[in-house]
């Protein structure tokens, strides 16, 4: 039996229950060091077995009680989500569930010559893609060295041939990297009807070796690009909006820039995550998940599991981003304990 469809779950905040992140593998064919440096995650790592990943089966009971919850907007994600075998027939299983307003993916595009119109035809809206950089060497270097910028754009060309759009197109600065780099992306997408979004480097997991040094701060960001091309802040689309919009003065198109660190927005959060196997993240910093992957098997009742998630949701009162400056110490590192890596729990 259904969960009956609720107006809000609210956390202990006050936050409302509206976005799930659906995390489909924690496999990828990039080895980006900001997320799955490549020598830690070589040949021989160990990923987790088909056996303790949620099936379409499960991941679409649980959405479908996400839903029921007050969700309206599902993300898949990864590791690489379009590593995932037949991703096209779960997109189609997800968008037929009632009540789903928003369904996207986020890729890192190199597939999406592959399955681009195949998604399109099983009903996903909207896709977010990952360039990091237009210069070749430094987009190997944030890749990996898995790929070179032009199977990125590849990839954009095929989303734009299927019929998405606009893209969002996001790109993590790090400075001394990438950074001085980001002029020529905003030139080049400037006009093309793609939305594109520089996302501050975020201390997510613990093996990027995140230093405060490395952040150029999201004004900064905004004063770069402003500099070369004047810009207006715009208001948001909608509650929650984690990007911060800016129009160009000239009417062709907008930036997004996302700004967790310098600019934190825990207190508009509305954002819960579903690991590839089966946990339950209320933070993208979370050291820990709650299990539904174990009750789901075990005969639970769609109510029994959405009251599960309810009661974990009612007692959310994690804002770590605004707690994140009393955790930095004086080389500029973050103190505390191992977090979950991005592969994990899908961005």
């Amino acid at each position: 039996m259904a969960v009956e469809a609720v107006a809000t779950t609210t956390d202990t905040f006050g936050r409302v229950l509206r976005d799930l992140r659906i995390s489909v593998t924690d496999r990828c064919n990039f080895r980006c060091p900001y997320c799955m440096p490549a020598e830690i995650y070589g040949a021989t790592y160990a990923f987790l077995p088909k056996a303790e990943i949620l099936t379409f089966e499960e991941i679409t009971r649980l959405a479908r009680i996400f839903v029921g919850l007050g969700v309206r907007k599902l993300r898949l994600t990864g590791g690489e989500p379009l590593l995932r075998r037949d991703l096209p027939l779960l997109v189609r299983m997800l968008a037929s569930i009632e009540g789903v307003e928003d369904l996207a993916l986020t890729t890192n595009g190199r597939l999406l010559p592959r399955f681009a119109a195949e998604l399109k035809a099983a009903g996903l809206h909207r896709l977010t893609i990952s360039i990091d950089s237009l210069d070749d060497e430094i987009f190997k270097v944030m890749s990996g060295d898995r790929a070179g910028v032009q199977s990125a754009l590849d990839g954009i060309e095929a989303a734009e041939r299927a019929g998405f759009g606009p893209l969002k197109l996001n790109c993590v600065v790090q400075r001394g990297v990438n950074d001085h780099t980001i002029l020529d992306l905003a030139r080049h997408f400037k006009g093309r009807g793609h939305i594109l979004r520089f996302i501050e480097y975020m201390d997510v997991g613990t093996l990027n070796q995140w230093n405060l040094a490395d952040l150029v701060p999201a004004e900064e960001i905004a004063e770069r690009i402003g500099a070369d091309t004047s810009l207006r802040r715009a208001a948001p689309n909608y509650a929650g909006e984690v990007a911060t919009r800016y129009e160009y003065a000239d009417g062709e198109g907008e930036i997004g820039i996302i700004a967790s660190v310098s600019a934190p927005f825990c207190g508009s959060c509305t954002r819960a995550r579903l690991t590839t196997d089966g946990r339950l993240l209320t933070c993208l910093f979370a050291a820990a998940g709650a299990d539904l992957r174990g009750p789901l098997r075990d005969g639970a009742s769609d109510a029994e599991l959405g009251d599960l998630i309810t009661g974990i949701w009612e007692r959310r009162s994690d804002r770590y981003s605004e707690e994140r400056a009393a955790r930095i110490d004086e080389t500029g590192a973050v103190r505390g304990g191992r977090k979950l890596e991005m592969y994990q729990l899908g961005g």
